[in-house]
């Protein structure tokens, strides 16, 4: 396995990052700038310059020269703008999964929120559009043959890992450290029987790995 990171220099991505060295699974840092690749690869990490604005053909172009079999979207827009929002947690996604199609890389794991399929629960937010492209980002997921895993974290914290969470299945939210959503991914990753689900995570006191069984 040889793991795309889309989206690492983020802070969920950059976690992720830290959490794949440390369980030695071979990974590709992408990343939007030169100045971010200058970064990563001073500290000897592997990387693929992503432009989620870019043509599907140019991304496509990109996740065949990082080598990867996996791809993991932790992209966003930050909250920079509602457009930027739907042109990259929407748009970008949504070509990067046609673009692993096209590559024949099945596996895929989309870092969502645990309120995507709860519409009524959107406009209390206050980020609408956030939630609008990753609820349409997930529903063109779950449309595609890709092996895919949407993980929908709670409010996302600064907080220590636990290696704990709980798992929910009626959206009743909560919070989550950063650290803890990282570690689920890695777990997925290596877990196939989290393959075509949601997984939708809060801090909890179930052990991760028995979590996402």
């Amino acid at each position: 396995m040889k793991v795309l990171i889309i989206g690492a220099h983020g802070k969920v991505g950059r976690l992720l990052v830290n959490e794949l060295q440390s369980n030695k699974i071979d990974f590709v840092a992408g990343l939007r700038s030169q100045d971010q690749i200058k970064t990563y690869e001073a500290e000897g990490f592997a990387t693929q310059h992503i432009d989620l604005t870019a043509s599907k053909g140019d991304i496509m172009q990109s996740i065949a020269y990082s080598g990867a079999d996996t791809v993991v979207f932790s992209a966003g827009a930050g909250g920079a703008s509602d457009a930027l929002t739907i042109e990259i947690d929407l748009d970008g996604a949504i070509k990067t999964m046609a673009a692993s199609q096209e590559l024949g890389i099945k596996r895929y794991i989309m870092v969502s929120a645990i309120y995507s399929d709860d519409p009524s629960k959107w406009e209390a937010t206050g980020i609408r559009p956030y939630y609008i492209a990753k609820h349409y980002a997930d529903k063109y997921l779950r449309g595609t043959d890709l092996d895919y895993t949407i993980i929908h974290p709670g409010t996302l914290t600064e907080d220590e890992a636990t290696g704990k969470v709980r798992i929910q299945s009626n959206y009743e939210g909560g919070s989550i450290a950063r650290a803890d959503v990282a570690k689920v991914i890695a777990e997925a990753l290596e877990t196939p029987s989290t393959i075509k689900k949601d997984i939708n995570i809060v801090s909890g006191n179930e052990d991760i790995t028995d979590a996402i069984k």
